[in-house]
């Protein structure tokens, strides 16, 4: 077991931060813990990391009582904080040389995980240069020096472009092959694209803990859809597989479709038989989003 958090609640004053919270994960998972903003995620990431002291309840880290052997715990884990702390006056190599003197990790090892978090071209320019997606990457680096079994990410992608988005996602799909991985965001897609199973936390409480790929058998797929026409609701309930229909704004639709297959094809087919142009078209997953609102609001 690499992560086992007890009956762990959290108090600042008299508000619960945290409120007697349970989960366990194994090696080897990509875990997202998701919630709104406020919810107790950086908390709990910072009980577990042993940065701050819960009020009640006990972590165990690969088997190591974060409470009582700290140091040892703390090998066992790297950690990328939601402000990532660099020295922006430090070259990239530089700071990560810094960060291995103090893990007293071998000089070599620098080179290695330059490479492996593809920093390689931007090594010798100043922390200060970067993109903040490099930054990020530079933080994750620094977190995985010493070889942790753990690694624990908040919000490592909040603020990113399109394009670093998805180098970081990479990112962490690759480090998770021979890590624990746990990182929170209150981002859907974020989940979907890296994550086995997600841990939904609301106002310091556990409100579900899915696996990603029982969610995804069971969805609903939802297809929004903006027709250059008005047209009547009984036409558009032709469509195969369509369970609810719903004219949310002029000629604008919502349509659940009770099937995972691409139904993208069916509605351009019915626009087409009809006479209709498709003005815009997108996809949700409406189970992750539907529980994330039903579970927090």
């Amino acid at each position: 077991m690499s992560i086992e958090v007890k009956n762990i609640t959290k108090l600042y004053g008299n508000q619960k931060a945290v409120n007697a919270i349970n989960f366990k994960i194994n090696k080897g998972e990509i875990v997202g813990f998701l919630g709104p903003n406020g919810a107790g995620k950086s908390t709990t990431m910072k009980i577990i990391t042993g940065y701050v002291s819960a009020s009640e309840g006990e972590v165990n880290v690969c088997g190591l009582a974060i409470n009582k052997q700290t140091i040892e715990a703390q090998k066992q884990i790297g950690y990328l904080p939601e402000h990532n702390p660099l020295y922006l006056d430090m070259y990239v190599k530089e700071y990560l040389l810094f960060n291995a003197s103090i893990y007293k990790v071998p000089k070599s090892e620098v080179d290695v995980i330059i490479e492996k978090v593809k920093l390689t071209p931007e090594a010798h320019k100043k922390i200060s240069q970067l993109s903040k997606g490099y930054r990020q990457r530079v933080g994750i680096a620094a977190a995985l020096l010493h070889n942790p079994e753990v690694l624990i990410l908040d919000e490592p992608t909040t603020g990113l472009d399109p394009n670093q988005l998805v180098e970081i996602r990479s990112l962490i799909k690759e480090v998770g092959k021979d890590k624990t991985v746990l990182f929170s965001t209150h981002i859907m897609q974020e989940v979907e694209a890296v994550c086995d199973r997600v841990i939904l936390i609301s106002k310091g409480e556990i409100v579900a803990d899915k696996n990603l790929k029982e969610l995804k058998e069971n969805q609903a797929q939802v297809i929004e859809v903006e027709f250059d026409l008005k047209i009547e609701k009984q036409f558009v309930k032709r469509i195969e597989h369509i369970v609810e229909v719903d004219n949310f704004h002029d000629t604008s639709w919502t349509l659940t479709f009770n099937t995972t297959t691409d139904m993208r094809s069916k509605v351009f087919d019915f626009a087409h038989e009809n006479g209709l142009k498709i003005l815009q078209l997108n996809t949700k997953n409406k189970n992750l989003e539907s529980l994330f609102r039903e579970l927090t609001t």
